[in-house]
């Protein structure tokens, strides 16, 4: 049954409440319940639009979600525009003054110093770049419709009508949104590719633990990936040797719908460009190569910083270990992840458990005998979602308007990013691709040191306009490797008059400078790439789009309606010198540290149908140690995709089918790979004390499994964080521990034993630096890897707590602690009674605007955030609702949204949304799937036009 929606009584009366609330806030400023919902989109009846050239029809159902019907790509991309503008304009214009880095000319001073680190790292001139210089022109004919759509809308509305938020930031200000341009929407893209950028802020937590831990104890917190436990997506290809072609291993021989082959191979240089090549391996009903051959050179470099034997007019460059890293160094690392932690993250926090879902089944292994593909990014929780569910639908499909799609969009963009059209779906995990490098730079005040000389920065002048202030100018200083983002820190003006090296740059003051090499830097065509995988109706054809989608690197899984499942990672991953894997900060000054290449999109790992039957791809390992391009060292470890693939096994397992249910429960899986290790061990521990040991028999036949009603869950997780905090946390440097959290620890610079001269211990005081989102230990799977290798020796380093000379503690010492400290914790946050603690009530989901969600007045929050929920899951576990251990245990990142689509028939695939379409707070959709997500529940996902009009609560007809 269709979603029913709150009586309009009932939401009258909640608006009611709402105007006396805002009444209070403004001071006296009156609103009327019209004023409240001035913004609610029209959604019957008729609305004209100029340069419409023909009807074009929005139907919706009953979550509000449109369907859109067109007779051409003008107005099916018009229509997009106008209709994401009625829903989710305040998304919009916040997201493009973000990209922009403009955000102050919205909400004032605050945000001066983060669009001064966004205008550094330029996201909105590569866009404009990206328009000039590479995307179609088609792309750009779908962008110029999509923005005068947008226009269209803006046209007939402002202020409150356009969205209650602009009433609220009417009463400090007078702002007004100006016309939406095609370069906004492709610098989301820029956004989109920041978040999911790799592993930059572990580069950067390695450094900052220079100096509290020695190299090894470092590598200790970064395993190798366990490939014997967790396998990677792809098995048993190769690189073929002459021709660089990356080629599978064997394909099934017999797909559901015939005999698949392997389609040829799409060539092309790593940013899409190339002639030439010839196809890979096929087989029968194989399709014709997309060819095309060659490496692209670039700039840059990576490395760690140390070593011997530099070359002219440097000191102290090579591959050595981190060990040289200096305070200065450590400061300027510091400066900066304090800059980015305060960039909004609008798809998600990071961390080592931060990921997402995709896996596609064959139809061998079906009830239906076609391929079903599953897919739940894990992004920070916000409201409106990031996802906006939307269909594309020209009328007649034809090569002038090819789209028939449905799925997931992005607000303010044109085009369909997940989601299937009539022929194929497709799914995206972060690939996790290294895709960005720090460099130290030795600097003066208008050169920096490249190869034993000097060389002028090339500078460029940006002002920042400030809402009720004056206007900031800021001077952008950028090198070969990149922009100088330490400029970026009030704390790297005065780190120190000594430079960390002995030849430093005469004139500097502050020690190194740190500069960024980021492939998003670089314009490309990810954008052309949305639009042909949209119309793509075989793997060939997606195999071209993946092609150009240069960043943000993704796994892509793909399926289609005559049977066959794939594989494909596409982007722009850059090939290192011989001996440098992109771990560590470099020497920016060396130039054999620049960037070789980009990995050929030729030689990128591939599959298609499998002979397993099905493709996991959940942030794990990509490919195994054979493979002769180094894509990152900072995998996931694997314990998501493991789980979901011994899921797969155990369904299949003596030719069992699995179902749209199976699907659907597996991606709703609470069961910790982290308690199944960890529990047994904490079992053996002889506890003395009754109130403690009470709380340790909840652990007695728990099934591991962290439903949100459970007490054992909830006394695990605390256990585990403790575990981590004692073994681990109090060993951070300050940078890394959460912010406000003090201890009294050795001086960091402490190299000597600590003589008692003046009666005291010879401790500091040290308080932590970092956000309790970023904090370390954070608890995701690169935590459980390092447990799981040092868990069976009880006398590992690590175990030790203990400050005294000659005390050491070992592991059960540890662990009893940890169940002690647990105990406690729990029963000043839930009570005392065992009988009454559940992991919902520590594990809970808020969910908030984005920008008068958080630090406006409460009154001002109430009005727009929605919540707590109660939920189950956890860290590394298939349902990824993730926390971070040292900062606490609330919801910090999230399933975004999940579908499972049907390949045999697309009515019966399911989906559901965060939370819903409208970003209007108090319209009948703004969380009305919520709950649903919250229970796991699915909404039927209805595609054809029949099964379509079947639904439809409201259609409304453009007209030009």
């Amino acid at each position: 049954m269709p979603a029913k929606k709150k009586p309009r009584r009932a939401r009258l009366l909640v608006i009611a409440v709402v105007v006396l609330l805002v009444a209070a806030i403004g001071g006296g400023s009156f609103w009327s319940v019209s004023t409240v919902r001035a913004s609610f989109p029209q959604t019957a009846g008729t609305v004209k639009i100029d340069g419409l050239s023909g009807e074009v029809q929005v139907k919706r159902d009953a979550n509000g979600i449109p369907q859109v019907y067109a007779d051409s790509t003008d107005d099916l991309f018009r229509a997009q525009g106008y209709v994401h503008a009625q829903d989710r304009f305040w998304e919009m214009d916040v997201r493009r003054h973000l990209t922009g880095g403009r955000l102050s000319e919205m909400f004032g001073e605050d945000q001066v110093e983060t669009d001064a680190f966004l205008r550094t790292l330029g996201w909105r001139r590569v866009a404009q770049q990206e328009y000039e210089t590479k995307l179609s022109a088609r792309t750009k004919d779908h962008l110029k419709a999509y923005s005068a759509g947008v226009n269209a809308y803006l046209k007939e509305r402002s202020g409150a009508e356009l969205s209650l938020e602009y009433a609220v930031l009417g009463i400090t200000t007078d702002y007004e949104p100006e016309p939406w341009t095609p370069v906004d929407s492709v610098a989301w893209l820029k956004a989109m590719a920041w978040d999911l950028r790799g592993n930059m802020q572990d580069e950067i937590d390695r450094a900052l633990m220079t100096s509290r831990l020695s190299d090894k104890q470092v590598a200790d917190l970064y395993p190798s990936y366990p490939y014997r436990r967790n396998k990677p997506i792809v098995e048993g290809g190769s690189v073929d040797q002459l021709s660089k072609e990356y080629v599978p291993a064997a394909e099934e021989g017999e797909g559901a719908g015939g005999t698949a082959g392997q389609p040829g191979a799409v060539g092309g240089t790593g940013d899409g460009t190339g002639t030439g090549g010839t196809g890979a391996v096929g087989g029968t009903g194989g399709t014709g190569a997309v060819g095309g051959t060659g490496a692209v050179g670039g700039t840059g470099g990576t490395g760690a910083v140390g070593g011997t034997g530099g070359t002219t007019g440097t000191t102290g460059t090579g591959a050595g270990t981190s060990s040289q890293a200096s305070p200065y160094v450590q400061s300027q690392l510091s400066g900066l992840a304090d800059a980015m932690d305060a960039v909004p993250a609008l798809l998600g926090a990071s961390g080592s458990g931060v990921g997402s879902n995709s896996w596609v089944v064959s139809g061998k292994h079906t009830t239906t005998g076609k391929p079903m593909l599953a897919n739940d990014p894990h992004l920070s929780p916000q409201l409106p979602s990031l996802w906006y569910q939307m269909g594309l639908h020209c009328r007649t499909v034809s090569a002038e308007c090819p789209y028939d799609v449905a799925g997931y969009t992005f607000s303010g963009m044109p085009g369909v990013v997940i989601g299937h059209n009539q022929s194929i779906s497709w799914g995206f995990t972060n690939l996790g691709a290294d895709v960005t490098d720090l460099y130290l730079e030795k600097v003066t005040a208008g050169t920096y040191l490249y190869n034993g000389r000097q060389v002028p920065f090339t500078t460029r002048q940006e002002t920042i306009e400030v809402a009720g202030g004056k206007s900031r100018k800021i001077t952008v200083r950028s090198t070969r490797n990149g922009p100088i983002v330490s400029d970026r820190s009030d704390e790297l003006k005065n780190v120190g008059k000594d430079a960390p090296v002995g030849d430093s740059a005469p004139d500097r003051k502050d020690g190194y400078a740190v500069s960024l090499r980021w492939t998003a830097l670089t314009p490309g065509n990810t954008m052309d790439a949305v639009f042909e995988m949209n119309a793509a109706t075989d793997f060939a054809g997606f195999r071209k789009a993946a092609r150009n989608f240069a960043v943000p690197a993704q796994n892509l899984v793909y399926a289609d309606v005559k049977g066959n499942i794939g594989y494909q990672a596409p982007g722009r991953v850059p090939v290192r010198a011989e001996g440098h894997d992109g771990s560590w900060p470099a020497p920016g000054w060396d130039p054999k540290y620049r960037w070789v290449s980009y990995i050929p999109f030729k030689s990128l790992p591939w599959e298609y149908n499998p002979k397993r039957g099905y493709i996991v791809t959940a942030n794990q390992a990509v490919v195994d140690r054979d493979y002769p391009y180094p894509l990152t060292t900072d995998w996931g470890y694997g314990a998501r995709s493991q789980r979901i693939n011994d899921l797969i096994e155990s369904k299949i397992e003596d030719g069992g089918k699995i179902s749209m249910g199976d699907m659907q429960s597996m991606q709703t899986d609470n069961s910790s790979e982290m308690a199944k290790l960890l529990v047994p061990y904490l079992l053996k521990i002889d506890v003395k004390d009754k109130y403690v040991r009470d709380a340790q028999d909840l652990l007695q036949g728990w099934d591991f499994d962290q439903d949100a009603d459970s007490a054992a869950a909830a006394y695990f997780n605390a256990v585990w964080r403790n575990v981590l905090k004692l073994a681990f946390g109090n060993k951070m440097p300050k940078e890394l521990r959460v912010k406000g959290q003090c201890l009294r620890v050795l001086p960091a610079d402490a190299s000597a034993p600590v003589d008692d001269l003046d009666g005291g211990d010879g401790l500091v005081r040290e308080c932590g630096m970092r956000s309790g989102d970023q904090a370390q230990p954070d608890g995701g799977d690169r935590w459980f890897e390092t447990v799981h290798k040092i868990l069976p020796d009880e006398d590992n380093e690590w175990w030790n707590t203990s400050l005294e000379d000659g005390v050491t503690t070992d592991r059960d010492h540890v662990l009893a602690q940890a169940l002690e400290n647990a105990r406690y914790e729990l029963t000043s946050k839930l009570g005392k009674d065992i009988t009454t603690w559940s992991w919902g009530r520590l594990h809970r989901l808020e969910l908030e605007n984005q920008t008068l969600g958080k630090g406006a007045p409460d009154l001002v929050q109430r009005l727009f955030n929605r919540g707590p929920y109660e939920l189950g899951g956890g860290e590394a576990t298939v349902n990824a609702t993730g926390w971070n251990a040292a900062g606490g245990y609330r919801v910090v990142w999230v399933p975004s949204m999940r579908m499972v689509v049907n390949l045999d028939d697309f009515d019966k695939s399911r989906w559901i949304n965060l939370t819903g379409a409208s970003g209007h707070a108090f319209d009948s959709t703004y969380t009305d799937q919520t709950e649903k997500w919250v229970k796991g529940e699915l909404l039927p996902w209805r595609f054809t036009k029949e099964a379509v009009a079947e639904r439809t609560e409201n259609t409304l007809t453009l007209k030009p």
